[in-house]
């Protein structure tokens, strides 16, 4: 299930592929005079998002280079206009340069639909893939016409051009998964990934929050899962998965958090990495992404600037040689297809993709672009792909410190402020807080928080916290860390939370909107029993806002640099310590700390 935070919420995806040959994604050789029209050649720019001329969203694109010279998105079925009426069943676009897009049909009409999908199904997630000389079209069906309800099963459909026309197959490639509460129980068979192994072995990629991420072989005539998958990233925490052999190692993205939150999505990137395309697959700490303290390294996650929910990606390779990132996200100032509310509008984005050290980075870590950038070559100009720039660091704190508390005293030092009753003990050096049957959450503000002014300008918060939330057990939602507050209904929180049979490092955002509340989360690094927790403050040239930069360690030296969420440069932020979600537990806090950056 997808849970980021104390509730459950229902996702959909983004997904794209290259052309796939023996696992590695290939560009087929230039077809003389297909791309004639290409205006960049390797010297333009472009703004995103790239879809922006023929939808206003187009979620979930898969894309591929055809044999005609011309690339083609797939995108899960939604209206592609604000008031257009009607939803397109994975429609498809073309584009010369990757930058410039156009709707041409859609691949499913009421001809070459399942007929073994429901009638009210939805078409989501496609994959689109070229191999044993043909395209294979992969996509998720979202209701069959079996016995229970939300049976969702993947599909494939194949044809001779990436514009069709295309021919469903007659039974699920992967048929629907029963859960284990009852007759309309069923695990989330959704976002397939297709790849091929060294061997010429055919593989499936599957899965999403509800029964986690699973790799299956596939038949030689690639219409049928075979043999016993096996689970490569842990449910409650990952889908969207996408995977490319680079450099003798599979890399395995996937997507967390809530993809459809409105102006708080959080969703992101992350990946790990395996000798073998059945997994184990672990991040660049070492951590897996089975483990209940969940691994993954940032790829891409909401930067501050206009991006949000930054999500579901793929790689497609120029010819240049350069790696670019495809995802969809989310306008934080334009978030819905129709206002208010209503479907998120997520257009497609292109960034570049580089590789550091052996891992995937978007723009060298700086991640989604809203400003003019060097387009993809898409003309032969014996250019080679652009060389990243330095990635960013992981800022230390100054050793100008403003305000620190280590707990040594009989109460927490003086300029702290209690929200509502106190709930904490300062005991042997910690504040000891048992987590609070109380939440922090839209409409429930009951929790009890300790708060004090921050000061102004640039400023960073660290805190070390233990929170005996233990590993595997389903423990909902007990939490603790540091906030940047503004009022119950507008705040910053970042925690090690217990999300199911999960622990994360969860940085939730709420805020007011529409009329609203609006909640969502992203995550960061894996926790520990003890885990060190940092906030980066500083103030956005020119609109004056507040940018917010989380940051996790397992052991207060390494640290993991997470996302950014922005508040209005009018408020007025107080730093606060809270431990919540649930009784049940007890954090520990060492001490926190105010530094000058």
């Amino acid at each position: 299930m997808a849970v980021t935070g104390p509730s459950l919420r229902r996702v959909t995806r983004l997904f794209l592929t290259g052309v796939t040959v023996g696992g590695l994604v290939m560009v087929p050789a230039a077809v003389p005079g297909a791309a004639a029209d290409d205006p960049y050649g390797g010297s333009g720019t472009y703004v995103n998002p790239v879809s922006q001329g023929m939808a206003d969203t187009y979620a979930d694109p898969a894309v591929i280079r055809g044999h005609d010279g011309y690339w083609y998105a797939f995108g899960t079925t939604d209206p592609l206009r604000s008031g257009e009426g009607r939803s397109h069943s994975l429609p498809i676009a073309r584009s010369s340069d990757l930058v410039h897009w156009t709707h041409v049909t859609d691949a499913l009409d009421e001809g070459n639909r399942p007929d073994w999908a429901a009638a009210d199904a939805s078409y989501w997630a496609p994959d689109i893939s070229y191999h044993d000389g043909r395209y294979w079209l992969y996509y998720v069906v979202t209701q069959t016409t079996g016995a229970g309800r939300n049976d969702s099963a993947i599909a494939v459909a194949t044809a001779a051009n990436p514009a069709g026309p295309w021919t469903t197959h007659d039974a699920p490639v992967v048929a629907p998964r029963p859960g284990a509460g009852g007759a309309d129980d069923f695990k989330w068979t959704f976002d397939p990934a297709h790849v091929v192994d060294t061997d010429g072995t055919r593989h499936l990629y599957y899965g999403s929050y509800y029964g986690g991420i699973w790799v299956t072989r596939l038949s030689a005539d690639g219409t049928r899962a075979v043999g016993e998958p096996v689970m490569v990233a842990t449910d409650n925490r990952f889908e969207g998965a996408y995977a490319v052999r680079r450099g003798g190692w599979w890399y395995l993205f996937a997507s967390s958090g809530d993809c459809c939150a409105g102006p708080t999505t959080g969703y992101s990137v992350f990946v790990g990495r395996s000798r073998s395309v059945r997994g184990p697959f672990v991040d660049r700490e070492g951590v897996p992404l089975t483990a209940s303290r969940t691994g993954g390294t940032v790829v891409l996650t909401p930067n501050g600037n206009r991006w949000v929910g930054t999500g579901h990606n793929a790689m497609v390779t120029d010819l240049a040689g350069q790696d670019w990132i495809v995802y969809h996200a989310i306008d934080r100032r334009n978030p819905y297809l129709d206002e208010p509310y209503g479907i998120n509008r997520r257009p497609m984005l292109i960034d570049r993709l580089d590789w550091v050290d052996g891992w995937p980075a978007v723009r060298g870590g700086r991640g989604a672009s809203d400003g003019p950038q060097p387009a993809p070559v898409t003309r032969r100009t014996g250019q080679g792909p652009a060389s990243p720039g330095p990635a960013p660091t992981p800022p230390a704190p100054a050793s100008s410190v403003v305000f620190g508390d280590d707990f040594d005293q009989e109460r927490p030092r003086p300029g702290w402020t209690w929200l509502r009753s106190p709930a904490a003990r300062v005991e042997k050096g910690r504040l000891v807080w048992p987590t609070q049957d109380a939440d922090l959450h839209k409409d429930n503000n009951s929790a009890s928080l300790l708060l004090r002014d921050a000061p102004r300008g640039a400023w960073t918060v660290e805190t070390k916290v233990r929170l005996d939330v233990g590993v595997e057990a389903v423990r909902n939602y007990q939490q603790a860390g540091i906030l940047a507050y503004v009022d119950d209904d507008r705040y910053l929180r970042l925690a090690h939370t217990a999300i199911w049979n999960t622990r994360q490092t969860e940085f939730a955002q709420e805020q007011p909107y529409a009329g609203r509340q609006a909640y969502g989360s992203m995550t960061v690094g894996p926790p520990a029993e003890t885990t060190w927790l940092r906030l980066r403050h500083r103030v956005a040239p020119g609109t004056g806002e507040h940018l917010l930069r989380a940051y996790t360690s397992r052991d207060g030296r390494t640290w993991i640099a997470g996302g950014t969420w922005t508040l209005p440069a009018d408020s007025r932020i107080r730093i606060g310590l809270g431990a919540m979600g649930g009784s049940g537990a007890t954090a520990e806090f060492d001490y926190v700390r105010v530094h000058r950056p």
